[in-house]
C-alpha cells in the first residue's frame, strides 16, 4: 500500500476541519421545554394563517442578514412590546437570517463568517446562531430563516417557527426536498425572474414524500424518508419584470395556486424587486398591500420587511469598532420607528376588513 497522496481526490481541498454534531451542538445550547412549547404553539399559528383558519396578518420583519448579537437581541426585546400592542390584527415574527446566497463574493452571513474578518469560524457561527434563536424562544419571539445551506438546518432549523426558500435557491431539487423534510411551515419566493410557475412547483414537489441523503443529528450518512411539507406556500418578491405586489398580480398568483391544488393565499415580500431594491419604498409596497386588505382582500396571508434599529445600511470595513450600532451590513432597512408604524398601518387594515364585514 503507498503511502503517497492521491492523484485524483481532494486537489482543491487547503484544509479540512471537525465540526461538533448537530447533537453535540443542540446539548451545549439546549431549549427548554417551555421554549418548543412556545415554538410548537407559534408553528401551529403559522399554519392556521396560511390555511385560512386565522384571520390575522403574518408579518416577517427584522435585519437583511444577522451580524451583531446585542443589536439583534435589542430588536427582539423591542419587537416582543411592539407585538404585543398589535397581536389582535398581526402574527409578528422576526427574521433571523444568518446565511446570505452570494451572486459573486460578498460576506457569506453569521455562521459562515462571524467574526466578519473573513477568517470563517464556522463552528462559532452555528454556536452563535443557536443561541440567538434559542434567546428568542425564551423571550417568546418567534424567528424566521431563510434555508440556504443544505447541512447547516440541524443544527438550528428545530427553533425556528417559519422558514424560507429564497428566490435563487426555489428552482433547486434539492432544496425541494429538503423543504419536504423541515417541520415548521416554509414559504418560496419566486425567482428572480418573476416567473411564477417555478415557486409553485417547488410547493407542490415539497408537499410530497421524498427520499435522500443527509446527515443525523449523531453526524452519521443516512438516508431519510419524508412524508411532505403540506404548509408550504408562495413568496411574491418581484423579478426582472418588475413588482408584482398588485391586486392584479395577487388575483394571477391565487388563480395559478388553486390550478395546482395548493394553499392560495400568498406573502408578499416588501423589499428587493417589489422595492425596486431601494430599502425606503418598503413603506409604499406595505401601504399598497395595506390598502387591499383593507378593501376585503383574503388572499394575502403575511408581508416581509427588511427592518433594524437604524435606517439604510453600512459598508463592512476591517474597523470594525466604526460599525454603526443596529444598523444593516448587508442590503438596506428600514428602521425602528418606521417599523412600529408600519406594524400599526397593517393592523389598522386587518380590523378594518373585519368591520367591513360586519357592517
Amino acid at each position: 500500500m503507498s503511502d503517497q497522496p492521491s492523484r485524483i481526490a481532494d486537489l482543491h481541498i487547503a484544509r479540512e476541519e471537525l465540526l461538533p454534531t448537530p447533537r453535540e451542538l443542540r446539548e451545549a445550547v439546549p431549549a427548554g421545554a417551555e421554549q418548543e412549547a412556545g415554538i410548537a404553539r407559534s408553528r401551529a399559528v403559522v399554519r392556521d394563517i396560511v390555511n385560512g383558519r386565522d384571520d390575522r396578518l403574518m408579518v416577517v420583519t427584522g435585519p437583511c442578514s444577522i451580524h451583531d448579537l446585542d443589536a439583534a437581541l435589542e430588536y427582539a426585546r423591542r419587537l416582543r412590546e411592539a407585538a404585543a400592542r398589535v397581536d389582535d390584527a398581526l402574527f409578528v415574527v422576526m427574521r433571523v437570517y444568518f446565511e446570505k446566497p452570494r451572486t459573486r463574493l460578498g460576506w457569506k452571513g453569521m455562521i459562515y463568517d462571524p467574526d466578519l474578518d473573513g477568517r470563517g469560524d464556522i463552528h462559532k457561527g452555528l454556536l452563535n446562531a443557536r443561541r440567538l434563536l434559542v434567546e428568542c424562544a425564551k423571550l417568546g419571539v418567534p424567528a424566521a430563516s431563510e434555508i440556504l445551506d443544505l447541512a447547516t438546518p440541524q443544527y438550528y432549523a428545530e427553533l425556528l417557527s417559519w422558514g424560507a426558500i429564497g428566490a435563487r435557491t426555489t428552482e433547486s431539487p434539492l432544496h425541494r426536498q429538503m423543504a419536504s423534510a423541515l417541520s415548521a411551515p416554509l414559504g418560496f419566493k419566486n425567482p428572480t425572474s418573476g416567473k411564477l410557475k417555478t415557486a409553485v412547483d417547488a410547493i407542490v414537489v415539497a408537499a410530497q414524500s421524498h427520499r435522500f441523503p443527509s446527515i443525523s443529528l449523531d453526524g452519521r450518512a443516512i438516508v431519510v424518508t419524508t412524508t411532505g411539507n403540506p404548509d408550504c406556500h408562495l413568496i411574491l418578491r418581484g423579478g426582472d419584470s418588475g413588482p408584482n405586489y398588485s391586486a392584479q398580480s395577487v388575483a394571477d398568483a391565487v388563480a395559478a395556486l388553486r390550478e395546482a391544488g395548493v394553499a392560495q393565499r400568498v406573502m408578499i415580500d416588501c423589499s428587493h424587486a417589489n422595492s425596486g431594491g431601494d430599502w425606503r419604498r418598503q413603506s409604499l409596497v406595505a401601504a399598497e398591500v395595506a390598502a387591499q386588505i383593507a378593501g376585503g382582500s383574503t388572499d394575502i396571508l403575511g408581508v416581509m420587511i427588511e427592518s433594524h434599529l437604524v435606517e439604510g445600511r453600512q459598508d463592512l470595513t476591517a474597523d470594525l469598532g466604526a460599525l454603526r450600532h443596529g444598523q444593516s451590513i448587508t442590503d438596506g432597512c428600514i428602521g425602528w420607528e418606521a417599523t412600529a408604524e408600519l406594524l400599526d398601518r397593517l393592523a389598522d387594515a386587518v380590523r378594518g376588513r373585519r368591520g367591513a364585514r360586519r357592517a
